[in-house]
């Protein structure tokens, strides 16, 4: 089994506990807010990717109850709780490694977290292949841990018993990143977070207009 397969069988298996952890958190409710009033259109199709179990549709569909979220993640039990969330959206099970399964457009992308737990050459094909998904001026929503990526490594959960590997990116190299996919950035947003492990860490939030090539 690859770093990356046992990161989804994690996944799979902390669902419930990743839902009760963080289905109150706040601390990103402005940057939902920021990506909402960047979708200037009416009844937009939003893609979700990496929706875990639905924390974030929720809060979306309640700033934007006219949206049509296609929600998606690659864990079974994340989509199962996510469907229960959120019965207004759509929900479909998708590796973020296989965009190009994808044949609708969308007004607006949401990657909440999915980054750090792609490895560099992963990271960079999911911003490339949204630009095949996104129609022009269509609104992108990235975040990320803040880091240098030479430092990513293997982390544990809280109980000991499951572990996945954990990818850091720099704001510089992601910024570059979306330049050079056509990307213009209308919202940098800097959240520091503490870990129930007493570390602390900056979450990075990109919200960016796609112009083309």
């Amino acid at each position: 089994m690859n770093s990356y397969e046992n990161t989804h069988n994690t996944w799979n298996m902390l669902a419930q506990r990743y839902h009760d952890l963080f289905k109150d958190i706040k601390i990103y409710d402005k940057s939902y807010r920021l990506f909402c009033e960047a979708i200037l259109k009416t009844n937009a199709n939003i893609l979700e990717l990496g929706c875990g179990p639905g924390n974030l549709t929720r809060s979306l569909l309640e700033l934007r109850p006219d949206f049509n979220i296609l929600a998606t993640d690659v864990a079974p039990n994340m989509i199962e709780l996510a469907q229960k969330n959120n019965p207004g959206a759509h929900h479909q099970l998708l590796d973020v490694r296989k965009l190009d399964s994808l044949k609708e457009s969308y007004d607006g992308i949401v990657c909440g977290f999915c980054l750090p737990y792609l490895a560099l050459n992963d990271c960079s094909k999911l911003i490339e292949d949204s630009t095949h998904l996104i129609n022009k001026d269509g609104v992108f929503y990235l975040s990320f841990i803040e880091g240098n990526k030479e430092t990513s490594k293997i982390e544990s959960s809280s109980d000991g018993k499951h572990q996945m590997e954990v990818f850091y990116y720099s704001q510089n190299f992601i910024s570059n990143l979306l330049t050079q996919n056509g990307f213009e950035t209308i919202h940098l947003i800097k959240i520091p977070y503490s870990k129930a492990n007493g570390y602390s860490e900056v979450h990075l939030i990109f919200i960016a207009r796609w112009k083309g090539r």
